[in-house]
């Protein structure tokens, strides 16, 4: 979907890559770009997206006074560096924010867009969803159904008009990218193996022409997908590479 002359809610846009496709809607001609964040600085509307409520509020808000919402980027998402021993609360944050925050905007958005016949749900899983995270088991389980959730969607209702993109970043320099590392962005990519380190503007731009192709999965880091097809082929070699991966991270964390 060409974002020109259309209404787009971005969540998690107070800054990285949520902010930055704020300001790349804006410089290819939307109509309007709401920012929403948890955060208030930075971004138009306060939004939890964990809470239904709010999300459903903010979108009657939206087509209430601004018009109908054509495009619902999920952007927002956290990660806690949990593994099975973690409490039960810090699964469940992540499988509020990086899941149920996009079922609560399909739920929300889908039968508008349905009675229109056209709409874009744009969903940012991760690379993790994909591959893995190492470090982070609730955010690799999570991000992994966000993606088979963004696919289920995709082709349930294309034929009716909804496009569904999925986002999978790789290194995108973030706050999220630099706290698993001590504030070194170039070490958390050394220890996730996502590519080299982009900047958030540069992860938007590729973002967004994915989007105006109707692209399903969007990566930001197209190389990796190397690594999937690895994956897929050789799932031991690639459970022993993800172990070296793990005992690498460790040694620099010490």
């Amino acid at each position: 979907m060409d974002p020109a002359g259309r209404i787009a809610v971005v969540t998690g846009a107070a800054g990285g890559i949520g902010g930055a496709l704020v300001e790349g809607l804006r410089a290819r001609g939307a109509r309007h770009v709401v920012a929403a964040d948890l955060d208030g600085k930075g971004a138009d509307h306060v939004l939890d997206v964990s809470d239904e409520q709010a999300t459903e509020e903010l979108i009657d808000q939206v087509e209430r006074d601004i018009g109908p919402i054509d495009m619902w980027f999920a952007n927002a998402g956290v990660a806690t560096s949990s593994g099975p021993d973690a409490p039960d609360a810090e699964w469940e944050l992540q499988w509020r924010v990086n899941v149920m925050s996009h079922v609560y905007a399909a739920r929300a958005m889908l039968p508008r867009w349905l009675e229109r016949g056209e709409g874009h749900l744009i969903t940012t899983a991760s690379m993790a969803g994909i591959l893995s995270a190492v470090g982070d088991a609730a955010y690799s389980a999570t991000k992994h159904a966000a993606l088979g959730l963004a696919e289920w969607l995709g082709y349930t209702y294309r034929s009716r008009g909804v496009r569904v993109s999925c986002v999978c970043p790789g290194a995108v320099d973030t706050a999220m990218l630099r706290a698993g590392a001590g504030g070194d962005a170039a070490k958390a990519s050394a220890i996730i193996g996502g590519g080299e380190v982009m900047t958030p503007v540069e992860a938007a731009t590729r973002i967004l022409d994915g989007v105006e192709r109707d692209q399903f999965l969007i990566l930001t880091h197209p190389e990796m997908a190397e690594f999937v097809i690895v994956k897929a082929q050789q799932p031991d070699r690639w459970i022993g590479g993800m172990s070296k991966l793990w005992s690498r991270a460790q040694a620099l964390l010490d």
